[in-house]
């Protein structure tokens, strides 16, 4: 819990926003230069910045249908670094993170290194699982080794368990208790828990099995929104992509009233675990 709260200076709500690039050169969606797709994702990093979030994580969400870890590609990762740069520097101090889509953990780690970032977010970390790309198998060990041969040790890595828009069923055995343990062991620097699919909550029930289990951090990592806050306010961290957009829908701009409302929700509770 030390690094993280050595990161984020602050324990518990800390609120990261997600920067969903448009879709990246090569990808059937594309259709702006990547000078253009940067520009867009530093404009969203700084109205996150003024409306006081604890971080950002820069993510290739927009390159549907998303390639298998296997088979994404250098163009990917060599603009992720370039535009993670330039939001990395939009941000300052406040923490920046990149996911690389879909399970591209290695591909995250490289970006992190070159563009100064401070954490990924990694799929697939123990156990296998079935994702719409198909058969994502763990990867911690040849990951953390990877971030230990390029001098990435200070890049925390982020794990979803459980993950949404896959099927567990050749895990149905093992609960998600059980993940999360197996996930601490194998030196995962913080846990995801998430619902079915984008935008969908996460089950508050498993948040709280899962924090009694393990020691390190969990985040929620779908489906909050200012209505729900309180039902999280015990995770670490709450990642919030959709409930930011417009109409609540992820592939939509920024709606900063939004931002505002569930900023000033988040503050009320932190002041109100301030004097209890």
């Amino acid at each position: 819990m030390e690094k993280f709260t050595s990161l984020f200076r602050q324990k518990s709500n800390v609120v990261l926003g997600m920067i969903h690039l448009k879709a990246l050169p090569g990808c059937p969606r594309n259709s702006l230069s990547v000078g253009e797709i940067q520009k867009a994702a530093c404009y969203e990093a700084q109205l996150y910045k003024d409306l006081g979030l604890d971080g950002v994580i820069v993510e290739n969400m927009h390159d549907v249908p998303y390639q298998h870890s296997t088979a994404v590609g250098p163009e990917v990762s060599s603009c992720m670094a370039v535009i993670s740069s330039a939001v990395k520097s939009v941000m300052g101090e406040t923490p920046v993170g990149v996911q690389v889509l879909s399970g591209a953990n290695h591909q995250a780690l490289s970006v992190a290194k070159a563009a100064g970032l401070n954490f990924i977010r990694a799929e697939g970390f123990v156990f296998s699982h079935v994702a719409d790309e198909g058969i994502m198998n763990a990867c911690a060990g040849d990951l953390l080794r990877y971030r230990k041969y390029i001098g990435a040790e200070n890049i925390q890595v982020f794990t979803d368990i459980k993950k949404k828009h896959s099927s567990h069923a050749i895990t149905a055995d093992v609960s998600i208790k059980e993940t999360s343990k197996a996930a601490e062991f194998f030196l995962s620097d913080g846990v995801i828990i998430t619902g079915g699919a984008t935008g969908q909550e996460a089950d508050v029930t498993e948040m709280k099995d899962v924090a009694e289990a393990i020691s390190i951090p969990v985040l929620i990592g779908s489906g909050v929104t200012k209505d729900n806050l309180k039902m999280y306010s015990s995770a670490n961290g709450l990642i919030v992509g959709s409930h930011f957009k417009k109409d609540g829908h992820w592939e939509k701009e920024i709606d900063p009233w939004r931002v505002e409302a569930f900023m000033e929700e988040v503050r009320k509770l932190r002041e109100s675990d301030t004097y209890k």
